[in-house]
This record gives structure tokens, C-alpha cells and sequence, in this order.
């Protein structure tokens, strides 16, 4: 495993600024509110992850619920639905802003039967082509799992890259990038770790999807932000603490007040997903704006 020592002078200079396993716990006390640091105003996109639609609620009506709400977007893992999503989001003027790769944790890109791995770049392709279909910039990958003697941590690494590899003329032609999700694999549990396989893949259409919740678990949420700089190109926004696991943000041990600065030093400006739930759609907008955005 190889850390590239140089990137493209694009890649350092676009992924801060390319816009576009959760469980919530019940909320119980009031979640801690931001008290210092920086505000992310006009800096941060807020976006829900999935659909929380209502019963017999059409989809330009969601939409506009969200908007009202306070939300500029949302992630989609609907690829079947991409043609509606997108006809949805040109009469509302809100955002997809990016895409779930379906199936990368069954058919994983770091599979030891090749023709599995193959079938997980066949998935990958069809994820960026459907983003593409929905007007988002990304697609999220989990790229692979250390699942035993058979898929050893090098092997998540090096089987993922390559296949990655295959599909970035595709990705640069429809101007679609692939995100790699920090998530509970077994691989790459440490900043550093996770820059350096960032780095390997040398392209300006490969970033970083942090979870700010997930890696918690490893390291402080903002020590990732800082050793990963502007290899982040969106987050997901979780909380966690090792007394309650994922929970309503602000009840964790997520420091939010750390995490806004150093998103501002490394000068973050992007999408921001709520993956997970709070006490409602309505409680997780005033939530990212108190204690991620800083209002």
C-alpha cells in the first residue's frame, strides 16, 4: 500500500469547495448547543438522507415541505426512482444532491471472487450514471469490508482502488465523483490511514465522504477533519457517544464547537446530510443549524 506523495493542484483546490449503520436513540435531555467557535453560515448546505415522505405525500410536496423546513437537499438511494427525483427537483428547485451506491456492502468491491468484484464496478457505474440522471456531484461508496482472511485490510485497499480506477473516465466525463464513506468496515480506522488510501487513488474525482458520528468511535470527529483537510468533499452528520452509540444529535460526544473550526480552517464549504433521526425533520434542522452551521 502506497501513499501518493504528490495530487493534482485540483483536486487540492476543488474537493473543499465542490457543492454539490444508524440508530437514534430517544432524546432525552436537551442536546448541548454550540457556545464557541465559528459560524458556517452560508457555508453549509443542509440535506436528509433517504425519504421521510408521508403517506400519499406527491413528491413536489416533500420537496416543498423540506424547503419551508430549512433544508437545501437531499441524498437519494432511490436509482430506480432517479427520473422522477429529478423531474420533482426542476419544478421545486431542490436539490438531489447526490446518490447511495446500492448494494456495495453485499456486493462489495473487495470481494475475493473477481467476478463479484466486477459486478460491484458494473453497480458503481450505474450509481454515477443515475446521479448524473438526478443532477447530483456524487456518488457514496462503502468500499469493501475486512470480512476475515479473505479480505484482508490490503486487500479492501487494493482490490477497491483498482476497481475504482476503472470507472473514473466515466466519472470525469459526466463530472460525477466517487465519495468514500468513513463507516464501521474494519478498514482504514484511522485519519491517517484513511488520507494516505484517499491519496493512493491520485484523481481529483475521488474524495472523502466523512461521517462525523461514525469515526467518533476512533478518534475525535474533529481530528479526522483536520488530518483529512480538503480530501472532505461532504459530510454526514451523526453523533455518538460510548454511553448511548448514535443518538439524537448533541447528545454524543461529538465537540461540535471544535468541529466548526476546523471545517473553517480547512475552508469546508459543501453538502451536510442528516443520516439518522432526531425527534423530527423539523428538530434535526435546528439541530445542524445550532451545533454544525453555528446560527
Amino acid at each position: 500500500m502506497k501513499s501518493s506523495s504528490t495530487r493534482r493542484s485540483f483536486l487540492s483546490q476543488s474537493a473543499a469547495t465542490l457543492a454539490g449503520a444508524s440508530m437514534a436513540c430517544a432524546a432525552g435531555d436537551p442536546p448541548k448547543k454550540a457556545t464557541s467557535g465559528p459560524s458556517l453560515k452560508g457555508r453549509i448546505f443542509k440535506a436528509l438522507k433517504g425519504s421521510k415522505r408521508q403517506k400519499g405525500e406527491s413528491l413536489e410536496a416533500f420537496f416543498a415541505r423540506l424547503q419551508a423546513i430549512g433544508f437545501d437537499g437531499l441524498e437519494s438511494g432511490r436509482a430506480g426512482e432517479a427520473a422522477a427525483y429529478r423531474a420533482a427537483s426542476a419544478k421545486t428547485g431542490f436539490r438531489i444532491h447526490g446518490l447511495v451506491n446500492g448494494g456495495h456492502w453485499g456486493v462489495r468491491l473487495s470481494d475475493p471472487n473477481p467476478a463479484v468484484r466486477e459486478k460491484g464496478r458494473a453497480n458503481l457505474e450505474r450509481a454515477l450514471m443515475n446521479a448524473h440522471v438526478l443532477g447530483g456531484s456524487s456518488v457514496l461508496l462503502v468500499p469493501g469490508k475486512v470480512n476475515g482472511d479473505k479480505e484482508t485490510h490490503e486487500h479492501v485497499w487494493e482490490r477497491s482502488i483498482e476497481q475504482v480506477r476503472k470507472v473514473l473516465p466515466l466519472a470525469s466525463r459526466i463530472g460525477v465523483r466517487v465519495l468514500i464513506e468513513t463507516v464501521w468496515n474494519g478498514f482504514c480506522e484511522s485519519p491517517e490511514k484513511f488520507r494516505d488510501y484517499i491519496d493512493d487513488f491520485n484523481s481529483p474525482w475521488v474524495g472523502a465522504y466523512f461521517d462525523i458520528g461514525n469515526m467518533q468511535k476512533f478518534a475525535p470527529a474533529h481530528e479526522w477533519i483536520r488530518v483529512l483537510g480538503n480530501r472532505t468533499v461532504k459530510l454526514d452528520v451523526k453523533d455518538w457517544g460510548k454511553k448511548n452509540g448514535f443518538c439524537r444529535l448533541g447528545e454524543g460526544d461529538v465537540d461540535w464547537d471544535k468541529v466548526r473550526s476546523e471545517l473553517k480552517a480547512i475552508d469546508f464549504s459543501g453538502w451536510a446530510t442528516r443520516e439518522g433521526s432526531d425527534g423530527s425533520i423539523e428538530d434535526t434542522s435546528k439541530l445542524i443549524d445550532e451545533l454544525l452551521i453555528g446560527v
